[in-house]
This record gives structure tokens, sequence and C-alpha cells, in this order.
């Protein structure tokens, strides 16, 4: 059984903007950043932010598996990766199409746009001070999750709302199905 329960759109917390960390206790986040990691590997997630959990912090965890870091050929996997207080710069202001999901929104996938290469900084697991450039998948799923912070779930980011459904409804249009083409949940 899982410590903490995934809440699902819907949730008020999840349309609230969360609170920062403060610097000294960003080192004692170990057992909410251990239950976010449990939570999301249960959900089968490749990220998570606090407030899904029910935990209005600043706080993300993500990775980036061999599968999606396939996907650009300038991308690279990246390991599980805490996040406290991220901030995000855009440096490209070019934005990509492409298909996600969300835990808390479970059985749907939407296109969504966003930005194709992004800077982004904060504190990791330890209270380390971070900063790393990222494109491609590892870029979207760094704006998902801190879109999470924000309050913002990823259909209030589509353009097309023709384009956001129940993953089963369009592998039965295809005639041969690609889960991987309607992405991973974040």
């Amino acid at each position: 059984m899982i410590a903490r329960t995934i809440i699902r759109m819907g949730n008020p917390i999840l349309g609230r903007i969360a609170s920062p960390v403060g610097p000294e206790h960003a080192s004692c986040l170990a057992p909410l950043l251990s239950d976010m990691v449990e939570a999301m590997r249960a959900a089968d997630g490749v990220g998570l932010a606090a407030p899904q959990i029910g935990v209005s912090l600043r706080v993300i965890i993500f990775e980036v598996p061999p599968s999606r870091a396939s996907d650009d050929p300038n991308a690279l996997e990246q390991s599980l990766q805490a996040l406290i207080n991220p901030e995000i710069e855009i440096l490209d202001d070019r934005l990509v199409l492409d298909w996600e999901g969300c835990i808390s929104i479970p059985g749907l996938r939407g296109e969504v746009p966003r930005y194709a290469r992004i800077r982004y900084r904060g504190l990791d697991g330890e209270g380390n001070r971070i900063e790393r450039e990222a494109t491609g998948f590892h870029a979207r799923v760094i704006q998902h999750e801190v879109d999470h912070l924000d309050g913002i779930l990823y259909p209030e980011r589509m353009t097309d709302m023709r384009r956001f459904g129940f993953v089963e409804e369009y592998l039965s249009q295809m005639s041969e199905p690609d889960d991987d083409t309607f992405g991973q949940q974040s």
C-alpha cells in the first residue's frame, strides 16, 4: 500500500498555487520525497508534484526514462531528480505540440504546446542549488510539473480540445496501436 494517495482533477488543492519551501526546510523533505517517489512509481508516472498527493509545497520529482530520451537526439536520459522551488527560464519561444497525460487525470491524454528549450533552477533533494538546460521530453515534463505548482492542469494549456480524450478511444481507432503515441503520465 502506498503512503499517499494521488488526488485527481476536481480536488481544489490542484487549483491552488503551492507555497515555497524555506531554505532551512529543504533538507527536511526526505519523507515527503520518499512518499512522492512511491506514489509516482505505483502510478507508472515519470513526474509528480507535491500538490498531487495533497501537499501544497513547491516540490516536484521527475525522470526521463531511456525510451523518452531517445525521442529527442539532443535529450539525455535523466535519472530520478527532486526539484524544490523550481524556476523556469524560456530559452526558445518555439512551442512544440505533443501528447501528455497526468496521473491526476487518469485515462485521458491531450496534445499540449510546450516550450522547446528551457533552463530550470532550484534546489535538489539535499538542498543543493542546481541549474540545467532541457529540451524535448525533459523540458516538457518540467513544465508540466511546475504547472501543477501554479495550480494549472494540462487541459488548461491545450489549444484544440478535439485533441483531448480517453486513450482507449484513440487506440480503438488505430490499426496498429502504439501506447507511446499518447505519452507517459506525469
